[in-house]
């Protein structure tokens, strides 16, 4: 499969401008219809969505669970499919995991703040903080004709 239908790319869009439960909502109806490839493809990236929406909720613990699942199902997609950078979006997912397992939940407003900011449209959109002595990225989907 190499294309994917415009919906799948409406719900990149809106993952990659904060809106994390569109995003959900929009990936939810292509997966509920879809099969292998992309079925798990959609289910992890609507997964790690979740994750993101929680973290802006201060929900550590759903935060963490969700990343940890969306991970797991996108890493059959690596390096790349259908021109989604698979890798890339992994990898900054699972900096995020690792950043707030090692903060654990009693840090959890500070990432929170990083992923509400995305939500301001009157800010630029702020994709890492640093918190103690490491940088915290937001995962981005992009496609392999945007990366440089």
């Amino acid at each position: 499969m190499d294309d994917l239908p415009p919906e799948f790319w409406q719900g990149v869009a809106e993952f990659n401008q904060g809106q994390y439960y569109a995003c959900h909502d929009t990936l939810e109806a292509l997966w509920m219809e879809a099969t292998d490839p992309p079925k798990s493809l959609y289910q992890g990236i609507l997964q790690i969505s979740v994750a993101c929406y929680h973290l802006g909720k201060k929900n550590w613990q759903g935060a963490v669970i969700l990343l940890g699942e969306g991970i797991g199902r996108l890493q059959a997609y690596e390096p790349v499919f259908a021109e989604v950078n698979v890798e890339t979006f992994v990898d900054a997912s699972a900096n995020l995991l690792e950043c707030l397992q090692q903060s654990g939940p009693e840090q959890v407003s500070m990432f929170s703040q990083l992923v509400l900011s995305t939500n301001q449209p009157s800010q630029a959109m702020q994709q890492s903080m640093v918190i103690g002595r490491t940088r915290v990225v937001l995962p981005q989907i992009t496609r392999v004709s945007d990366c440089p």
